[in-house]
């Protein structure tokens, strides 16, 4: 029986396998780990900087000197604003972040944002 330094191949295909679906199974639970819908809604006199670091910050970690790296097609306000409302696959949606809130945190991200 062909083995691979002491160890049949079998038993390397099925280990080989687990680890693939122990990987698949993580991979899955990381990336719905932020991916959801919070109802979350800011007080409509709250600055850019409170719903920032209230929300934001629990996934998006700011980074020295900038809150975030911003890919040059979310660098305005109307794609940071439907990207907030809206989620995505690997990030939560806050619809009730709407209006001159959703106005003020697009305005503290982009000035606190570097472009990649």
């Amino acid at each position: 029986m062909p083995n691979r330094g002491g160890i049949p191949l079998y038993k390397l295909e099925y280990k080989m396998k687990k680890m693939s679906l122990w990987l698949t199974i993580f991979a899955l639970v990381s990336l719905a780990g932020c991916s959801k819908t919070d109802n979350y809604a800011p007080p409509e006199n709250a600055s850019g900087e409170d719903i920032f670091y209230a929300n934001c910050t629990k996934c998006h970690k700011p980074e020295t000197g900038s809150v975030m790296a911003l890919s040059s097609s979310m660098a305005n306000k109307d794609a940071i604003i439907q990207k907030v409302q809206k989620g995505s696959m690997g990030m939560t949606a806050f619809p009730n972040i709407k209006g001159e809130p959703a106005q003020r945190l697009a305005e503290f991200i982009l000035a606190n944002s570097k472009t990649k």
